[in-house]
């Protein structure tokens, strides 16, 4: 007999709600990035200031955001 606790029956739920947490802060990501450069070039009305930090912000947020919620997954188990 082995003595190895049982696995946590809610592991592949927190996991599949994780990985669809990481998804969607990515394509939210592309979406602020592509709107940045919509509005940059007048395709889309907003100010010059406002297109350049969506655009800069989704591509931080591309990048950097699922790095960041992963440690944080991480540090919750």
């Amino acid at each position: 007999m082995t003595d190895q606790p049982s696995p946590d029956p809610d592991a592949d739920k927190r996991a599949v709600r994780r990985f669809a947490i990481l998804n969607a802060v990515r394509i939210g990501s592309l979406l602020a990035v592509m709107a940045g450069i919509a509005g940059a070039q007048n395709v889309i009305a907003m100010p010059f200031p406002l297109a350049v930090a969506l655009a800069l912000a989704g591509f931080l947020g591309f990048f950097f955001g699922p790095y960041y919620l992963a440690k944080y997954f991480k540090g919750k188990q």
